[in-house]
């Protein structure tokens, strides 16, 4: 139990007082009337006695009675009701609330530190008042009346006639039967006349005479002259007279104001306060009415039974609030004792220690003594006969007595005058005088009659005071009988049912039990009593029982808590909402953050809905606010109701400060780091044919790959423009900052283009959430144009507009639980500094979600897609956190965060937009087809833009024309094909050889020093308009390899008023194309050995191009021809076609092969260009009747892409190669003699059937041909991964290795070939040797001297070659030594000499050669194809 202020050695003596009746005429009363006290109050606060007291007991023993004090009241004929008690006592509690600069005593428990009230002055005053109202009843005499003061007026015409009147008065009140209230404790009540005189209006001489009378009459013991106001009312007063009555007139008043100025009937002021107010705690009146009774039980559900009216059997609490306001009005201004001095105080004070001295006392000694004489005499009998006579009527009284017997429910019924009742009597005046030995002693005697004659309730009456007398024992000769008490409890509580009586037993026991520091008993006893019938008593016993739990030695601070709330439960049922309030929020203490969710959130509901009624609206608002944050554990329902009830109250508190700064809502969750900023427009849809550029867009998912990708596009046009340099200042183009993107600038945005803003919303809750009229929150800080701030920095303001716009979202649903975004726009009209702070919305449920707790979702007043039950208007900021610093040493050691400034935008200027669309733009294509597609672009903003480019990692894919595709008109045929080639109508006599073209790769865009990535795009004018579109044409060409490709496009512009923030603006678009297989092309050149060279000297070469349709037929392509074969080089043509079939066009169907062989010559000498210059000889092989021209666009675009990125790779690799050593000279010279730059295009038809349709497809494929003898591939070859080597743990000796040329290399420096007769007749038998002249040429086919060693000696290795090469001999000299001059043709003539016919092979010169300048010696050893077989005939 918590502490108290009186201990309970002076609480029970306190609570067990004399009880003195007063019975005063009308006059005496107008008197006493005078101070605005009735003749009791004016007693009241002298009641006590100064002094010690004696008395003697029967024994004769003297006795001391230590601070007497006496009850006096006036005489009321009508018992209480016990509903004005209750409400007397509900009042008393509810005016009773803690001190509001009280200091809570910190009790540290385990890991609890709990700020608690140590004491609690509602429950001493709830005690106090409950034991002074209590009831006088039958079986006990502690509260009947020992006297009576019978009160006349000095003033009245016949005083001792009055008090006649008032004697006969009092005994027609004591002993007629019509009244059986007051009680009285004894026949003879003493009589006490006292005679007021007021001082001030009265004759002094008549009362003293009239006292004087009095003194004759009744004697001076039983009489007093009481004089009284000495001074007048009216008169003003100098000294201030102290006020002794107000705090004992303020308990037992009804008005006590604060109870009512906070308390739930402050409605009376609304005519229809129930139905505008959710009653009194929330609860529909419709719903509370219909509540069953076990509902109302539940300990734990706020429910109806907190209205007053159920707990208080009195008067309509409305009716009975608003009378008392009258009353409290007319009460305020009173002053007590006003006409008293301080000397009629000291008046007041001598006449009740006359009384008691005098009267009252020598009254009670006389009776104790009497009844003491009485129980002798009893026991004189030797007490063997009373109690003989019991056992001979078995247990019944003596027979004249049996007529009186009642019995009830809780055993017998004694009349007054029985003798157990003497001796309760007797016991009952002891205990009043503090004779505690003799009174336990009476107690126990009592007990002992009562239970034999099984008269339960005096027998509980006995136990309850002969335990109390027991512990009030001076010197405690005997331990306190808690068992009495228990049984007292017991037998009052359920034989008796009578809960006032169980109550003070408890409340007495508990107390003492206390003061013995056993809790734990006080608190089991204390909660024993805890019932329904009473919400009141049992919250103020569970609270009583909670401080016991936390004051053990050991504090149980758990039970502290569980107790306090059923407590704070208890209350609110009672009405009282404060201390509910406070209770709730004492267990809150403990419960919070230890993740008893559950707990938790019934205890913030709680206190949300006690704030709310008792209109502490900011703590109603914060406590739900705890219950929706917290990941609620509730079923949907529950939190539905939490919702709907943070609603009600929000808006209550909007409505008393509506021009406040909107609050900061609690849902939904926002995650701030995941808020995406977009600057632009959004994309429009595919249009037809025609197809936006995908640019960038808040659907596209982050890929920290492809923004890199895009930076290096970027880095590179921009690289480009600058003359080869990336400016310092330049920063990527970020249209879409999100949490990835470099947010530490402020980023630029473009005025009037639209700022779109994705805010992550998340609801925990299991009710969906509905936000309306949701916008940005932004602060806007608008400069001239000349850039200078102007002063005023504008908050959100409507009139605001022509600065931002804003756009609203009017619903915004989020399912329960769920994530979901919110893309909001603001469309900025001027230049200046953006800030966006947050969102602000509507926060509301949606209609018809479930009513929970008889909370009925309240009238809707929204109109829209989903109805809304009710919303309330708030705010939440958007902060980001920047990323963690992490650059120099104190930011490592130390937390630091960089800004994050993706939502400061900063307004620039106007610039040019543009937008991209592809018309007729392929998905699908096969491995080198060409398509032609149309590319529009139009400047969609009021600037022209210029400087248009496009850059891509392939440029190989796609081109907008060379510069000669303008100046050649398209030829009539080729549009009535509808061919994306340039084609002539060719004759068909020359077929057979080459059509010869030359274009210059500048023509192309292919420079040398220049990025074939970069292109610009052939703006007529350079320059594009605002509003104005240009379509150009654009031809695509399917990738190599089959698959999906990605093909990203990258389109720069600039503005043509060069501004100082943006320099230039990027527009992105990915194509995502699906290539299937065509055909496979393989080429090989090697060196032709005819020596007819019509063209010239430089040799021929023959060129073998393979071609295989690997295209599978789900393509719907039935079979490829092959219409053109071209070659591009600087220095070799294709000449003719040297296997030239019957039928001209060359078909391949499925999975076939088809081989051609062509003869290449090099160019004339005109034709050759200049090492350095770009012109490239183009040369037509046409198998159909139509040429292609090969050097116009888009063939030589397309070949002249191929050729660069095929130069890229090269580079690379040997740029690699370089690094590790350089190579010798010699070993350069002799590999240029093996490279041969000619390159072969395949042009090709495909006849494809597509809904019964039959379309012609037509494409190219380039073989790049290096070296002589190597095959060639028009498709990229797959590497194969080289095998793992095993690891090596020694350093190998670091040997210089001599550089070799290959073999086919050497064997490349010099060409050979034998020219001779295919046969030669020789009459054998008239010339036995036939010698043969054989020329042997020899050309160098490199630039550089060569020194040639030919060795016609036979090498006599094999026996094989013996055969072969035995039967003939080379003539002449063995052995030549030669110098031939770079690319010099050099001829030997040879005699060869047979002796037999035959067929001999003339290949056996051996041919060494090196590098004049060199010293080894390189063999080349023969690479004849074919032997050099000669027939010798005989004639």
């Amino acid at each position: 139990m918590a502490q108290c202020v009186q201990s309970v050695q002076e609480l029970i003596p306190d609570s067990f007082v004399p009880c003195v009746a007063a019975l005063c005429s009308d006059e005496a009363e107008r008197l006493t009337r005078l101070n605005h006290l009735s003749f009791a109050e004016l007693l009241k606060p002298f009641t006590r006695l100064t002094s010690e007291v004696h008395m003697r007991d029967p024994n004769n023993q003297l006795h001391i009675i230590k601070n007497l004090k006496i009850a006096v009241s006036n005489i009321i004929t009508q018992p209480p009701q016990p509903g004005a008690i209750r409400k007397l006592l509900s009042d008393v509690v509810s005016g009773s609330q803690p001190a509001e600069g009280l200091v809570a005593n910190v009790i540290t428990a385990g890991d609890y530190d709990l700020n608690i009230s140590a004491t609690t002055p509602w429950f001493e005053s709830y005690r106090e008042t409950f034991l002074q109202s209590m009831p006088a009843a039958d079986h006990e005499f502690l509260n009947h009346y020992l006297a009576c003061m019978l009160v006349a007026s000095s003033s009245e015409a016949e005083p001792m006639e009055q008090f006649s009147k008032l004697s006969n008065e009092q005994h027609r009140i004591q002993h007629n039967n019509d009244y059986s209230y007051p009680k009285w404790f004894i026949p003879n009540t003493l009589k006490y006349y006292v005679l007021l005189h007021d001082v001030s209006a009265g004759d002094e001489q008549r009362a003293e005479s009239v006292y004087e009378e009095m003194k004759q009459k009744f004697g001076t013991q039983g009489c007093y002259l009481l004089k009284i106001n000495s001074r007048t009312s009216n008169r003003a007063s100098d000294e201030q007279i102290p006020d002794p009555w107000s705090q004992y007139l303020q308990k037992n008043s009804i008005q006590n104001q604060e109870s009512y100025e906070d308390g739930p009937c402050t409605i009376t002021s609304n005519k229809n306060s129930d139905s505008s107010l959710l009653s009194l705690d929330g609860l529909d009146n419709e719903v509370k009415d219909g509540l069953p009774n076990n509902l109302r039980a539940h300990p734990l559900q706020l429910d109806s039974s907190s209205d007053p009216s159920n707990t208080i059997d009195g008067p309509d609490p409305v009716k009975s609030a608003s009378s008392l306001h009258e009353t409290k009005k007319a009460n305020t201004g009173v002053i007590h004792g006003a006409c008293l001095t301080l000397t009629d105080h000291d008046r007041i004070r001598q006449f009740i220690q006359e009384f008691t001295f005098r009267g009252l006392l020598p009254h009670i000694e006389k009776t104790i003594r009497q009844l003491n004489d009485q129980l002798i005499s009893r026991k004189g009998l030797s007490r063997s006969l009373f109690s003989a006579t019991k056992k001979w009527f078995s247990g019944s009284k003596v027979p004249e007595k049996s007529i009186n017997e009642l019995k009830n429910t809780s055993g017998l019924l004694y009349p007054p005058e029985a003798p157990e009742l003497q001796i309760r009597k007797m016991a009952d005046l002891c205990f009043l005088v503090q004779h505690y030995d003799l009174a336990y002693s009476c107690y126990h005697t009592a007990k002992k009659d009562f239970l034999n004659d099984q008269a339960m309730l005096y027998a509980a009456g006995a136990l309850e005071m002969a335990a109390v007398s027991a512990f009030l024992q001076p010197g405690a000769p005997r331990p306190y009988p808690a068992h009495y008490m228990d049984t007292a409890i017991q037998t009052y509580r359920d034989i008796c049912k009578n809960m006032i009586l169980a109550e003070r037993c408890v409340l007495l026991s508990a107390e003492i039990l206390k003061s013995q520091s056993k809790y734990s008993e006080a608190a089991a006893l204390l909660i024993r009593l805890t019932s329904e019938d009473s919400d009141l008593r049992s919250a103020l016993l569970l609270e009583q029982a909670a401080h016991c739990f936390i004051n053990m030695k050991s504090p149980m601070v758990r039970k502290y808590a569980f107790h306090m709330i059923l407590a704070g439960h208890r209350f609110s049922k009672a009405g009282q909402k404060k201390h509910a309030l406070r209770c709730y929020c004492q267990a809150m203490q403990v419960y919070k953050g230890k993740g008893w969710s559950l707990a938790e959130d019934h205890i913030n509901f709680t206190i949300g809905r006690q704030s709310y009624t008792l209109r502490q609206l900011d703590n109603a608002v914060s406590a739900f606010r705890h219950i929706l944050i917290n990941e609620s554990k509730q079923s949907a329902a529950q939190q539905g109701a939490f919702l709907r009830e943070y609603l009600y109250v929000y808006k209550n508190v909007s409505q008393l400060s509506p021009d406040g700064p909107l609050p900061q809502l609690p849902l939904p969750y926002i995650n701030s780091s995941t808020t995406r900023v977009f600057f632009g427009h959004d994309r429009r849809p595919a249009d037809g044919e025609k197809q936006a550029a995908t640019h960038i867009s808040l659907d596209q998912e982050y890929d920290s790959e492809s923004s890199q990708q895009w930076r290096e596009l970027e880095e590179q046009v921009v690289a480009l423009v600058n003359k080869g340099v990336i400016p310092s200042n330049f920063h990527p183009t970020q249209y879409c900052l999100n949490s990835f993107s470099d947010n530490s600038r402020f980023p630029l945005a473009v005025v009037e283009e639209p700022i779109t803003v994705e805010v992550a919303f998340r609801n925990p809750l299991k009710v969906p959430l509905l936000l309306t009229d949701l916008s940005l929150l932004w602060k806007f800080q608008p400069k001239d144009s000349s850039g200078k701030n102007d002063e005023e920095v504008k908050e959100l303001v409507t009139s605001e507009h022509e600065m931002i716009g804003t756009e609203v979202i009017s619903e915004f649903l989020i399912n329960n639980e769920e994530s979901k975004v919110a893309r909001l726009k603001l469309f900025p009209h001027h230049i200046g500094e953006l800030h966006i702070l947050g969102v602000v919305y509507n926060l509301g449920t949606i209609q018809g979600s479930m009513t929970v707790d008889g909370i009925g979702a309240l009238p809707g007043c929204h109109t829209g897609k989903h109805s809304l039950s009710m919303s309330v208007r708030g705010r939440q900021d958007l902060e980001i956190q920047g990323p963690r610093l992490n650059n120099t040493k104190e930011e490592k050691t130390s937390i630091r965060y960089g800004p994050d400034r993706r939502l400061d935008p900063i307004i620039t200027e106007e610039m040019p937009l543009l937008e991209v669309f592809f018309i007729h733009f392929p998905t699908g294509l096969l491995c080198g087809e060409i398509r032609k597609a149309y590319v529009e672009f139009v400047n969609v903003s009021k600037c022209p833009l210029t400087g248009l480019k496009v850059v891509s990692k392939h440029p190989e894919f796609f081109t907008f024309g060379g510069n000669t595709a303008v100046l050649t008109p398209l030829s009539p045929s080729a549009s009535e094909n509808c061919s994306a080639y340039k084609t002539v109508v060719t004759d068909p006599t020359s077929v057979c050889t080459a059509l010869t073209s030359s274009a210059s790769s500048v023509d192309f865009g292919i420079g040398i020093g220049s990025q074939p990535e970069v292109i610009p795009v052939p703006l007529p004018d350079t320059v594009l308009l605002p509003g104005a579109s240009v379509q150009l044409p654009m031809w695509l060409r399917g990738p190599d390899e089959e698959g999906v490709h990605e093909i990203n496009f990258l389109f720069y512009y600039e503005s043509v008023k060069k501004l100082p923030k943006i320099r230039h603006r990027i527009l992105r678009h990915t194509a995502v194309i699906c290539t299937s297989r065509s055909l496979n092309v393989r080429a090989t050149v090697c060196r032709s050995n005819s020596l007819e060279d019509e063209e010239g000297r430089g040799g021929n070469m023959l060129v073998f191009v393979d071609v295989e349709n690997i295209n599978t037929s789900e393509a719907g392509v039935k079979e490829f021809h092959i219409v053109q074969v071209s070659s591009s080089s600087k220095h070799w043509k294709l000449q003719k076609s040297v296997n030239l079939s019957e039928n001209k066009d060359a078909k391949l169907g499925s999975r076939e092969k088809g081989k051609f062989c062509f003869k290449a010559v090099r160019c004339k000498e005109k034709e050759v260009a200049t090492q350095y210059s770009e012109k490239y000889t183009f040369a037509d092989i046409i198998f159909g009747n139509e040429q292609i021209i090969s050097s116009a666009s888009p063939c030589a675009d397309f070949f002249y892409r191929s050729l660069s990125s095929e130069l890229k790779k090269s580079q690379v690799q040997r740029s690699v190669h370089t690094e590790k050593q350089s190579l010798e000279d010699a070993v350069r010279l002799i590999q240029k003699c093996s490279e041969v730059d000619l390159n072969v295009v395949v042009l090709w038809k495909a006849y494809v059937v597509e809904d019964s349709k039959q379309l012609i497809l037509e494409g190219q494929h380039h073989v790049i041909l290096h070296t002589i003898g190597k095959e060639a591939f028009s498709y990229p070859q797959k590497q194969e991964p080289p095998e793992m080597e095993p690891l090596k743990f020694f350093r190998p000796e670091n040997t210089a290795v001599s550089l070799r040329p290959s073999v086919e290399q050497l064997s490349n420096l010099i060409k050979t070939s034998l020219h001779y007769p295919e046969s030669f007749n020789h009459p054998f038998h008239q010339k036995s040797l036939c010698l043969v002249p054989v020329t042997l040429l020899l050309s160098n086919c490199s630039k550089a001297d060569v020194d040639v060693i030919v060795d016609l000696r036979h090498k006599t290795t094999s026996p094989e070659s013996l055969e072969i090469h035995g039967s003939f001999t080379w003539l002449g000299q063995t052995q030549y030594k030669l110098q031939l001059k770079g690319e010099e043709i050099h001829s030997l003539q040879l005699k060869a000499c047979f002796v037999h016919t035959g067929v001999y092979n003339l290949g056996t010169p051996r041919v060494f050669a090196k590098l004049s300048d060199q010293v080894t010696v390189f063999e080349t050893s023969q690479q004849n194809s074919m032997p050099a077989l000669i027939i010798i005939n005989n004639v």
